[in-house]
């Protein structure tokens, strides 16, 4: 990354100092991870660069090139533009238009939704503004920006604490989102919807209600992903939204887990059977909850999807689900009693346990 970094500057800036500034960009470079390496490049450039930051960042737009140029990239290799990205959230605060003339080009290659966010907490009124303009951007990726740069709880970044406490200009910017042709912004939209759920249930609930009304499938899919954290929760009001009713008449007639004891590296199934005992069609949402246990002992409860169904009157169904207890990055397994229960309509069923027990040596 820092030889490209030092290639494409120096073919637009002459007296950029390519060879000091990679002894300086590659020293203790490889001992660090994806995201403190285009941090300690990005600080290699504020060294190297004109500090004049606005003729910095001019120089970083310069050196982008054509943007059908990039189209060929693949995997990881876009976030060579990643120091580029910080490098106009730490040093281009004070030269709006140049930085957001930067962040415009960047995220039709790769992305500025880290970026953005410091010049939302700056200057909020005169960033929000021009985030509007690009809502109706014909490109797809700035429209995506605007969504995914303003999430309150964006992943690997800062939270907007602003957009925490008040979400309602950000949804200003959803609205005119929310039927985007793109299913890529249409996600985030979803995503950030989400986010605000978190701090603002009852608000995020408004705004899918009155975005459920006369939906296509499309609205439909984004309002359900936008819902997943109030529905794994077993919030009523979300649930009603997708047309589940807490006091279904729809039971369970029978829940099954084997083995019931089993070897870290296995796998559990569990069965559900359901019966609609009424006179009238019944819609089902059927997650399903297991208790991990902790390394102390204690257990977390982690929400698993299980199946959306509609019974007949005096119908049945089965749902099955198959859970891996191998060892991931995401989530490590530990021996004990693990409680599986079933939530049916956002209400929580007891169900049974499995023991959970160390691979035996071989």
């Amino acid at each position: 990354m820092p030889v490209w970094v030092a290639d494409v500057i120096e073919a637009v800036f002459p007296d950029f100092g390519r060879e000091t500034f990679l002894q300086v960009a590659l020293d203790g470079y490889e001992e660090l991870e994806l995201t403190p390496r285009a941090r300690h490049i990005s600080k290699a450039l504020a060294q190297f660069l004109p500090t004049d930051r606005d003729h910095a960042i001019r120089i970083l737009i310069e050196s982008l090139g054509p943007e059908d140029g990039w189209k060929e990239l693949k995997g990881m290799e876009s976030f060579r533009f990643l120091p580029f990205v910080f490098f106009v959230a730490e040093q281009g605060l004070d030269c709006f238009e140049t930085s957001m003339r930067a962040q415009y080009e960047l995220t039709k290659r790769f992305t500025a939704e880290f970026s953005i966010r410091a010049f939302i907490e700056r200057d909020p009124e005169k960033t929000l503004g021009r985030l509007a303009e690009w809502a109706r951007d014909p490109n797809a990726h700035v429209r995506r920006l605007v969504s995914e740069g303003t999430r309150p709880r964006l992943p690997w970044a800062p939270r907007l604490r602003s957009v925490q406490e008040d979400p309602s200009p950000v949804l200003e910017l959803l609205e005119v989102l929310r039927d985007d042709p793109e299913e890529y912004v249409r996600r985030s939209v979803a995503n950030n919807l989400n986010d605000i759920s978190k701090d603002h249930p009852d608000l995020a609930i408004d705004v899918a209600e009155r975005w459920w009304v006369d939906a296509g499938p499309d609205r439909r899919r984004l309002v359900r992903h936008a819902l997943r954290t109030l529905v794994k929760a077993g919030n009523p009001r979300a649930l009603a939204v997708l047309g589940y009713d807490a006091d279904s008449a729809i039971t369970i007639r029978k829940f099954t887990v084997t083995p019931q004891e089993i070897q870290i590296g296995g796998k559990v199934r569990i069965e559900v059977e359901l019966e609609n005992p009424s006179k009238e069609e019944a819609r089902a949402l059927v997650d399903l909850r297991i208790h991990f246990v902790k390394a102390n002992g204690s257990t977390r409860p982690k929400v698993f999807k299980g199946a959306e169904l509609a019974l007949k009157a005096g119908g049945f169904a089965l749902v099955r689900k198959s859970v891996s207890l191998a060892q991931h990055s995401t989530r490590k397994h530990y021996p004990g009693a693990h409680r599986v229960e079933v939530m049916l309509n956002g209400t929580i069923h007891p169900g049974d346990e499995f023991e959970l027990r160390l691979r035996e040596q071989t």
